[in-house]
């Protein structure tokens, strides 16, 4: 019999269902990938904003994590909203102990609502304990000027931060540029090979919620499928880009919604 290859995403809860853990799952499981969970935190949140964050203890996490990679066959994890500096050292600690073929660290920080989802120390320890340990990390530009400390407004500033992040230990950097103005959506991809862009056109929607779980979880899901790291990305750039364009005349809620996960259907 065949042992089923299983991506592992661990997350917050979004319980509107468009970011997050629900987010991370839908994409799986649209892209053929088969999707188990670990929680770090429960949010009360909708397509407005973020009201509530309750974190789950990192003892709960470790018990949780333990409990998926010793039964299942987790061949990729991806990593996003962690809540708490204390987290992520246990996030680390796991890793460091059972380390896996492939971990994708988004670093969520930042709401698309403008709500901040992680204290600041929490930062330092992405930094200096996470980073080391990921086959590649998939910031925005936000969250690639707060890992680095640099400022990153411009396509040259991108690509500089991605060559940042690989030099404080990540094999390889996705730098998205979807918050710059213009025309094109271009991401920077700085990794072992060098770099390479990855362009596309920008999609003027209101559904934009979950856009960053969605492509992260998406390189994550074509890791486990077998891609490489370049492959993984043009695929899940390719499936948002769908997401998106065929998300703009859905309405989920009077805020910002999601992509469109079913786009595949």
């Amino acid at each position: 019999m065949t042992r089923v290859p299983v991506m592992l995403t661990i997350a917050g809860s979004d319980p509107s269902g468009g970011a997050g853990i629900q987010a991370d799952l839908k994409t799986a499981t649209v892209l053929g990938v088969y999707g188990a969970s670990v929680i770090t935190a429960l949010t009360a949140q909708n397509t407005c904003g973020v009201t509530g964050i309750l974190s789950v203890s990192p003892a709960f996490i470790a018990e949780q994590y333990e409990a998926v990679v010793s039964d299942l066959n987790v061949r990729a994890i991806k990593i996003g909203m962690l809540g708490t500096a204390e987290v992520v050292h246990t996030i680390a600690e796991l890793l460091s102990r059972r380390p896996m073929p492939a971990v994708v660290l988004d670093p969520v920080m930042v709401a698309a609502s403008g709500d901040r989802l992680v204290p600041l120390e929490a930062v330092a320890a992405i930094r200096e304990a996470l980073l080391p340990l990921c086959t590649i990390v998939t910031p925005n530009l936000a969250e690639a000027q707060e890992l680095t400390g640099l400022a990153v407004g411009t396509e040259t500033d991108m690509e500089t931060a991605g060559r940042a992040l690989v030099a404080d230990g990540a094999q390889s950097a996705l730098v998205k540029g979807g918050h710059l103005a213009g025309p094109r959506s271009a991401d920077v991809l700085v990794g072992p090979d060098g770099t390479q862009w990855f362009d596309a056109p920008r999609i003027e929607t209101a559904n934009t919620h979950g856009t960053g779980c969605t492509l992260s979880s998406a390189v994550a899901a074509q890791l486990v499928l077998g891609y490489s790291v370049p492959d993984a990305v043009h695929e899940a750039k390719s499936f948002l880009s769908r997401a998106l364009e065929s998300g703009k005349g859905l309405t989920f809620g009077t805020g910002h919604g999601p992509v469109d996960h079913l786009v595949n259907r």
